[in-house]
Parts: structure tokens; C-alpha cells; sequence
């Protein structure tokens, strides 16, 4: 109809008001090529929406690690491997470092606590020295893990040529806080008998916050900032810019991967898909629920709409906030990039690299 259309009134052959019905027919043609051309990218973006929200909320038990699977275990002795877990404290370190130690034997790698003196989160500069020389000699306990509640350190500031790989997980910034709020009032159930610092204090969050008290002041969640930011003394100045920036460019370019708390199923699986030496067998035990919750607070009672307001309103919580929604973003594209979502599963992508034009043959 719109070919003929156009023809004749090319053609000049016709009265006016036909020509009026064609150009008609052909206007109506256009808009509704226009309107399913609108409802097609709507169709598209809704369909990539669904994919995205799928792959957010895949259950890990349906993950197929194919690279993991092909890999095989490397001896000790040609390994010298060091990954450091530079814990954050209440983010679900316990029950990732405990799949670390069921791991240890199986996989061949060693696991190694750092205690530090009295729960400082930084070391003297003269200690930094001591600890960087000792994990990067001490051949004896390579490849090894090791793991505790440390402020990033950079290692090629010692000089050190092969760095450690570093790994960690964030949590929402005000849910870390409740949850450490209540840890030290009432314990958790991985040491239920051990008396914790506020133990019989038993104002609420809410309440503390009511009256601006000291324990959930909002200087209380500049922590995950400062852990990536490192042991610089503006890193631990609360709601420094200039620490904010510095553990942002951290954990992207020094560390190999960060996950979320909220998310630790999927860092796993990431971490066994990618790194399988130290993590083959990292998921199926993850699932197996032995390993999958470790540490739980006794007691914790969910913050009032009006006390969670008050706090988002401190700069140090949407600076916080900042740093852990970045967190969030890399490791959502990061868990994108390594697995695809075929029939309704999650299967680790196929190598998107070879070599060629390799002289001299």
C-alpha cells in the first residue's frame, strides 16, 4: 500500500484527494514502524534488565567452575605464591576464613593468622619492614594465606619486586556497624562463652543514637575506607577525600578481588572459578553449610527508619557508602565478566584469548 502510494503520487496521476489518503497511509505506516521499532529496544532493555537481576540472584549451587575443574594442583615446592586477606572487621571474615583452613590441607597451601598486639588495625613503620621481609622469605610456609584485621600495605614501597595478591570483602557500611554494635554487648554464637568489652550494657543502637552517644557515633564506620586506603596517617583521619580516593584506586588496581558480605556465595565462586589453586572445592564446601555462616551475633535488633536517617545524614556514612557501592559496582562487573547465564545456570565463560603469529617457529 505504501509503495503504490508513493508510486502515484511520484506519478502525478491522481486527484488531490487521493493523494491526500496516500500521504495519509503512508504517514500512519511510518509511526507504526516507528512504534515497533520503540517496543523492540523496550524488549531488549527489559530482557537484559531480567538477565542482569538473574545473574544478581543466581543460586550458587547451579555454578559450573570449568576452569577451576581443569586445573591441576601445582606442588608447594614450585609455588610462592602469597595472598593476603586483609580482613575487615563483622564482614563475614570468620566463615571465609574458615573455608580457607578446610582448604589448606587438600589444596597445599599453608594458612597463617596475623595477631596483631592489643587489635591495632596498623603497624609501626620498623614492624611493616618485619612483616613484609618475613612473608616474602619465609620459603618454608609458601604458597600460604595469610589473613587478619590489617590496614593495606603496599609492598613495593619496601622494594619488593613479586607483591602479594590481596583479597577482601566489604559490607553495607551501617549494617557493619549495628552488627559490631551488638557484637560487643552480647558475643556471637562462634565463642558464646567468651565475655565480650560492653558485655550487660544493653542499650539499644537506637537508643545510643538518640542521645549521640560515643559507641554509634558515625565515626565508628570509617573502617573499610581506611583498611584499603592503608597505613598513610591521612587514611585514618575520618572523612578525609583524599582517603576515600586512595582506597578506591587500591582496590582496583592492588587487589585481585573484592567481594560484598551480602554476596559471599558469589566471591567464592568467583574466587575458586579464578584462582583454583588455593579454592578448588571452595563452593561445594560453601554449600555444604558447614562452613557457610561460622559467626552470628547473639542478639541484634534491626535500627529504627528515624535512627537510620540521622545517620545517613553524617558525611563520614555517605562517604563510606560511596566506597562500598564502588565496591559493589567492580565486583558485579567483575562476577559478570566471569560467568555467563546459559539455561538458567551459571557457567564460567570460555576463553576469549589464543596465540598466534608465534615466531620464531
Amino acid at each position: 500500500m505504501r509503495l503504490q502510494c508513493l508510486r502515484v503520487m511520484q506519478g502525478r496521476h491522481v486527484v488531490n484527494g487521493l493523494g491526500i489518503v496516500c500521504v495519509l497511509a503512508v504517514l500512519g505506516c511510518m509511526h507504526l514502524l516507528a512504534e515497533v521499532s520503540r517496543l523492540d529496544e523496550a524488549r531488549i532493555k527489559l530482557e537484559k534488565a531480567v538477565t542482569k537481576l538473574q545473574l544478581d540472584n543466581m543460586d550458587i549451587t547451579r555454578r559450573h567452575l570449568s576452569f577451576a575443574n581443569v586445573q591441576d594442583i601445582v606442588e608447594p615446592n614450585d609455588d610462592d605464591t602469597v595472598v593476603i586477606y586483609n580482613r575487615v572487621p563483622k564482614t563475614g571474615s570468620t566463615s571465609f576464613a574458615g573455608i580457607a583452613y578446610e582448604l589448606c590441607q587438600k589444596n597445599k597451601f599453608h594458612v597463617l593468622h596475623i595477631n596483631i598486639t592489643k587489635n591495632a588495625r596498623t603497624l609501626s613503620l620498623s614492624d611493616q619492614m618485619r612483616f613484609v621481609t618475613n612473608i616474602t622469605s619465609w620459603n618454608e610456609k609458601k604458597p600460604a594465606l595469610y589473613h587478619g584485621h590489617l590496614a593495606y600495605i603496599d609492598f613495593s614501597s619496601f622494594g619488593i619486586q613479586k607483591k602479594p595478591i590481596y583479597i577482601n570483602i566489604v559490607r553495607d557500611p551501617l549494617d557493619r556497624l549495628v552488627s559490631y554494635y551488638y557484637f560487643v554487648r552480647y558475643g556471637d554464637d562462634f565463642r558464646p562463652f567468651l565475655k565480650r568489652r560492653k558485655a550487660g550494657n544493653k542499650e539499644t543502637f537506637d537508643q545510643c543514637v538518640e542521645r549521640s552517644g560515643e559507641d554509634c557515633s558515625p565515626e565508628n564506620l570509617w573502617m573499610q575506607i581506611p583498611f584499603f586506603c592503608g597505613h598513610s596517617a591521612e587514611c585514618w583521619n575520618p572523612g578525609s577525600r583524599w582517603a576515600l580516593e586512595e582506597a578506591k584506586h587500591n582496590l582496583v588496581h592492588n587487589y585481585l578481588v573484592v567481594g560484598v558480605t551480602e554476596e559471599l556465595g558469589d566471591f567464592i565462586a568467583l574466587l575458586e572459578a579464578t584462582f583454583p589453586r588455593f579454592f578448588r572445592g571452595a563452593v561445594q564446601l560453601y554449600n555444604s553449610g558447614r562452613k557457610s555462616h561460622l559467626r552470628k551475633t547473639s542478639k541484634k535488633i534491626t535500627p529504627k527508619p528515624e535512627t537510620i536517617a540521622k545517620i545517613q545524614e553524617s558525611t563520614i556514612w555517605k562517604m563510606e557508602n560511596t566506597f562500598y557501592e564502588f565496591a559493589l559496582q567492580q565486583f558485579h562487573y567483575v562476577k559478570h565478566q566471569t560467568f555467563d547465564l546459559l539455561d538458567g545456570e551459571y557457567v564460567e565463560k570460555e576463553n576469549r584469548f589464543s596465540y598466534e603469529k608465534v615466531r620464531p617457529r
